[in-house]
């Protein structure tokens, strides 16, 4: 359906390693490097997120192993010695966890990740459940979309709507994800909108326009 923005649900993967509050250290390094992850959302019950336990979290031990005056530091946060001297996930994870809903947009996991500088969420519902995982890579999906998927979409639920045939003509071009909007235009104070709702369309990477008003008044002419 056109204008539907990508949400979270779409792009996830549902299939999910997940360990419990027990799991010891050695059960955690060989999960990840079975799932090729960096990452394992810690749940309790029927699957609540409780926290994430992530490579950084177990490299603690390591990084203090062969620097036994390190915990007495004075920069050395107490967490850190704590994760060292931990043996289950319930002692390593990170809490409480940084997660996204099913429901949420892409672009919302984006920022959420861009926030926390995670490279990957747990998908939850509203009680906190695991779903799924949205990795970066996930994200980026919406940017293979094809360039006349893009194009259709622009033309039917945005131009068509804003700048009708009938005082408008504009064409729509779209080369890499980039979408231009050309021709002759009444009102220019729409460009701006026009800006807005193209960009939110899934797999736009930018948008250019070549509008000018039908008085043959110059405008939306380059970047609004």
């Amino acid at each position: 359906m056109y204008g539907t923005p990508n949400i979270v649900s779409d792009v996830m993967t549902q299939t999910v390693a997940a360990v419990g509050r027990r799991a010891p250290f050695k059960e955690i390094v060989q999960l990840m490097q079975d799932w090729q992850v960096s990452a394992l959302p810690v749940i309790e019950g029927e699957g609540r997120v409780v926290g994430v336990v992530s490579e950084a979290d177990l490299l603690v031990k390591e990084e203090l192993r062969d620097d036994p005056d390190a915990a007495d530091l004075p920069l050395r946060r107490p967490s850190d010695v704590a994760k060292a001297e931990a043996l289950t996930a319930g002692d390593l994870m990170s809490s409480p966890a940084v997660t996204v809903q099913a429901g949420a947009t892409v672009a919302e996991a984006a920022r959420i990740m861009a926030r926390a500088g995670v490279k990957r969420l747990p998908v939850v519902d509203e009680i906190d459940m695991l779903q799924g995982i949205v990795s970066r890579a996930d994200l980026l999906k919406v940017f293979l979309r094809d360039d006349a998927d893009i194009a259709a979409e622009v033309r039917h639920e945005i131009v068509a709507h804003l700048f009708p045939p009938a005082s408008s003509s504009v064409q729509v071009e779209v080369h890499d994800g980039v979408v231009t909007l050309g021709g002759l235009i009444r009102d220019s104070a729409l460009v701006p909108v026009a800006a807005r709702l193209v960009r939110a369309v899934k797999g736009v990477v930018d948008v250019r326009f070549g509008l000018a008003r039908d008085d043959h008044e110059v405008s939306g002419a380059g970047r609004p």
